[in-house]
This record gives C-alpha cells, structure tokens and sequence, in this order.
C-alpha cells in the first residue's frame, strides 16, 4: 500500500516563508504527477501546485510568483516553498501523487497564516 507523509506544517504570520515535504514509499521514478491540494474550511479542495516527471510545473493563479514546487526523485519526495504567505493560505495542505492510472493522497498538514 502506498503511504505519503507530509511535514512542514504550522503557525506561520503573514510575510513568512514555509516548506511543506510530501515523502512517499514508492518511487518517484514511476510518479507521472507529484502535486500538493490544498482545504480550506468551508470551500472545495483545489490545486496549488503540480509538477512532472519532466519538471514541468503548473501553479494555481493566487500562488503564482510566491510558491515554488520541486520534486528529489531520489528521496521519493515532493516540496513546496511557500513564501510571502497569507492569510488566504490557510487551509490544509494534501500531497497528491499520480503513477500508473492510480492517485494517492496523504493526510494532510495544517498551514496557519496569522494576520
């Protein structure tokens, strides 16, 4: 069974940087997609980041130019810097992977901007 551990999670005020770590127990070699969603309470679960196999990246609108994505196939692991957060960021933040036809998530870290 896949299992996906995110970290990096937690208080943070407005103006402040955080990197959020996605590790997974397969290997990154056969992830097509490694992304990171994100929860808000009230609204629907939307896309934040995604990157490829190829390093391609694709970024939700609202984080353009202060959220980066990478990926260390080598450690099985997916990153996010967040910078310049906002209070609009907070929300839970889940780790997505795509391999095969098949998606797993993991359970999510909470992301708290203060204002």
């Amino acid at each position: 069974q896949v299992q996906l551990v995110e970290s990096g999670g937690g208080l943070v005020q407005a103006g402040g940087s955080l990197r959020l770590s996605c590790a997974t127990s397969i290997s990154a070699y056969v992830l097509d997609v490694m992304a990171w969603y994100r929860q808000a309470p009230g609204k629907q679960r939307e896309l934040v980041a995604a990157i490829t196999t190829g390093g391609s990246t694709n970024y939700a609108d609202s984080v353009k130019g202060r959220f980066t994505i990478s990926r260390e196939n080598a450690k099985n692991t997916v990153y996010l810097l967040m910078n310049s957060l906002k209070p609009d960021d907070t929300a839970v933040y889940y780790c997505n992977v795509l391999g095969a036809s098949h998606a797993y998530w993991g359970p999510g870290t909470q992301v708290t901007v203060s204002s």
